[in-house]
């Protein structure tokens, strides 16, 4: 219980004011921790019942777009972090591709294999820069 007294006083001490706390439902965490961090004004949320998977998926997402963007991108204010991140989430749902079958993107389909030599010699690929070349698209041309 100290542990969540000296975090909630460090919170104020840096001028920083946490809103939410997401934990999952373990039962290392008492309701007395919820009662301190609720006298801070934090609400706890839950994560969903039997999803034990839950956190390292959304780990994995944040860490995908710190990496790929947000190291590499000066944001100016809320307006344009929100841009950036729909941009972001765009390119990673439509373009990127991801580990699983065939490297496939989640909302697109897997491309037709190219049997036909005479299209497998001259392969024209197209480049389209997103978010300032930061993300880089690529496509065949027609």
């Amino acid at each position: 219980m100290q542990a969540a007294r000296n975090l909630c006083m460090d919170l104020e001490d840096a001028h920083c004011r946490a809103r939410f706390l997401i934990r999952d439902r373990d039962g290392k965490f008492p309701h007395l921790l919820d009662a301190i961090l609720a006298h801070a004004g934090i609400q706890v949320i839950l994560s969903g019942i039997q999803m034990p998977r839950m956190n390292s998926i959304v780990e994995r997402w944040i860490q995908t777009c710190r990496h790929e963007l947000l190291d590499r991108t000066l944001i100016w204010n809320q307006r344009h972090l929100l841009r950036t991140l729909r941009e972001y989430e765009r390119h990673y749902n439509n373009h990127r591709p991801h580990q699983g079958i065939a490297n496939s993107r989640p909302l697109q389909p897997l491309p037709p294999p190219i049997t036909d030599q005479t299209k497998i010699i001259s392969i024209n690929i197209r480049r389209r820069p997103r978010l300032g070349g930061i993300l880089n698209e690529y496509h065949h041309a027609a």
